[in-house]
């Protein structure tokens, strides 16, 4: 006995799975904040995402919602995975935002010695130069305790330009993560009435990276430039 066609529709409707949409990742970010590194990563890497402007005062995104509830830790960069999972620390995303897109050339491959230099130099951005901006950027940091910072800072960027010499990139003729990273602290300068030209190198290493296509883009997306 053959089964009416309408039946047949109904079968083969029950046996495909409904299409469901693939979630983009959420990348949270204060403008001009460290999160900067990881919006320029993610152009770079040409990874799809969205974007969620946090606001200083209120800790709020667009949407509405409590960023702290969001991220318990209360600060910026925060990923929202496609998977629902949520990354922070900004020297994990970077490197995760290299890993999806191998073929960018954003991180070397993860067991190489090259790989760990680029966490060597990600940990010394992050602990020595950006950790000392700190008390430069709190209103209840004395002057005792900022000139620390400055005194400090300067050792660490002094350094910097040593380490960099004539190299394109921190690691050599490719731009990473690490870059992006670097980039956006030497940024903070200017809001901390330091002069970047003190450092010729890393002060035209700073106008170099600013001129790629997809800085630039982060940037404009960011309300930085126009």
């Amino acid at each position: 006995m053959r089964m009416p066609l309408a039946k047949l529709t109904d079968i083969v409707s029950m046996a495909v799975p409904p299409t469901i949409k693939a979630k983009s990742m959420k990348l949270y970010y204060m403008p001009g904040a460290c999160s900067l590194a990881s919006y320029i990563s993610l152009i770079e890497a040409g990874l799809k995402f969205e974007a969620a402007a946090v606001d200083r005062k209120n800790r709020t995104t667009p949407d509405g919602e409590d960023f702290n509830a969001i991220n318990t830790k209360g600060y910026v960069p925060a990923l929202r995975l496609d998977s629902g999972e949520l990354l922070t620390e900004n020297v994990v995303v970077l490197q995760y935002i290299a890993d999806r897109n191998p073929s960018s050339k954003l991180a070397p491959a993860a067991g190489t010695m090259e790989r760990y230099r680029l966490m060597e130099w990600l940990s010394y951005i992050n602990s020595e130069v950006h950790k000392s901006f700190a008390p430069l950027f709190n209103p209840a940091a004395g002057e005792e305790t900022k000139e620390y910072s400055r005194t400090n800072l300067i050792k660490r960027v002094d350094w910097l330009q040593k380490a960099l010499g004539t190299k394109t990139f921190l690691m050599g003729e490719t731009f990473t993560v690490a870059d992006a990273y670097l980039f956006t602290i030497l940024g903070w300068f200017s809001h901390v009435g330091m002069d970047l030209g003190r450092w010729p190198t890393l002060k035209s290493y700073h106008e170099r990276i600013g001129a790629r296509p997809h800085v630039i883009q982060a940037m404009k997306a960011e309300g930085l430039i126009k």
